[in-house]
């Protein structure tokens, strides 16, 4: 099989250019996030801002990055300064999906000054994390230029923030695996063991069975820990089949086994070190927990001046 040329690491190009826009982040998920986050970090309200500072003052503020990346963001940048203060005008100056630089400003907003810092912790803290994970997603996504791989998140996200860490998947040239258990049949190393009693003479039957209830809309796909199960597997006729832990030889002969009868996807050991050879091997999608359960929040700063 010949190796896939790939293109050689680079600065990170905008994500997303003007012609390819992102799919929406629903606004009532986001107001429904903020609207928690606000009940644990201002129960009762801001009792620092409202002792400090009069209830007419008010303030201009900008979201500056200290260090370059990949933004993501922006409605709930915008929304968490907006449930504080309905009448704050915020502006987005880096659109989400496109790089900045360290010391640009990103957002700005003007509004009533109590409104502002209650905020902006809240606004901070996501903005950081998705900021962070459309980074390194886009980081991943570009050492795959030039194969046919996609790269997707996992379920490993952050109870409560999966709507806003998938978005910033997508922001980051990434693209997401199923949304919940509820979206798709995704059948585990552990469902197979219950399933099967550890008999692989059983898989076909068993999975043939599972493939007869679905609708035909339901997407089927099961894992494989060893290249023994992969024809039982495909012969009950499913949708994708996902080749977990195996080396890259044995990704080249999984895919070749394969032969185009399922979607082929690569899981298990993946980082920034060896995307690119897993992509070489010729798999369709390649999962990688690590966009979204180990970020480092990207350092992002509320630089603000208050007017009398």
């Amino acid at each position: 099989m010949n190796a896939v040329e790939l293109a050689p690491p680079a600065p990170l190009p905008p994500v997303h250019p003007a012609t390819v826009p992102l799919p929406t982040l629903p606004a009532a998920i986001v107001d429904n996030i903020l609207r928690a986050a606000f009940v644990e970090d201002a129960p009762y309200g801001d009792i620092t801002s409202a002792t400090l500072l009069s209830a007419r003052a008010t303030a201009t503020a900008w979201l500056v990055a200290r260090e370059p990346g990949i933004f993501s963001g922006g409605d709930v940048f915008t929304a968490a300064m907006k449930l504080q203060d309905p009448a704050a005008e915020v502006e987005q100056l880096v659109a989400d999906g496109q790089p900045f630089e360290k010391g640009q400003k990103i957002m700005r907003v003007t509004g009533l000054a109590r409104g502002v810092l209650t905020a902006e912790r809240i606004a901070l803290n996501l903005t950081q994390r998705m900021s962070a994970i459309a980074t390194q997603t886009a980081e991943y996504a570009n050492l795959i230029k030039g194969s046919k791989a996609r790269v997707t998140d996992t379920r490993k996200t952050t109870p409560g923030l999966r709507a806003l860490e998938r978005y910033a998947v997508r922001c980051g040239g990434g693209h997401n695996h199923r949304f919940s258990l509820s979206d798709a049949v995704l059948a585990k190393d552990n469902h197979l063991a219950v399933l099967t009693g550890g008999d692989t003479a059983k898989l076909t039957a068993a999975l043939a069975g599972v493939r007869a209830q679905l609708p035909h809309t339901t997407h089927f796909e099961v894992e494989v820990d060893s290249m023994e199960q992969i024809e039982p597997v495909l012969a009950a006729g499913v949708d994708t089949i996902m080749l977990d832990n195996f080396s890259n030889k044995e990704l080249v002969a999984g895919v070749a086994m394969v032969n185009g009868r399922a979607l082929v996807e690569a899981s298990g050991n993946v980082n920034l070190s060896t995307i690119a050879g897993i992509a070489r091997t010729g798999v369709d999608i390649i999962s990688v927990g690590a966009l979204t359960h180990s970020v480092r929040a990207l350092d992002l700063g509320l630089d603000i001046a208050i007017e009398a």
